[in-house]
């Protein structure tokens, strides 16, 4: 949490975007079978709550 604070909004937005699309993939991955760490999900959502957080402050 502590690197995302110093980031700027325009890096927060790429990052944000970077991780739904992220997600999006693991999730059809996931309907596929072919994920095998399903801890990563939860991790994705994570720090897409995050990084949201900080945005809306």
């Amino acid at each position: 949490m502590k690197d995302l604070i110093n980031k700027t909004e325009k890096e927060l937005k790429a990052l944000l975007s970077e991780k739904k699309e992220a997600l999006r993939v693991f999730r059809f991955a996931m309907s596929g079978g072919k994920v095998k760490n399903l801890k990563e999900g939860q991790a994705l959502k994570k720090l897409i709550a995050q990084i949201m957080t900080l945005l809306n402050k």
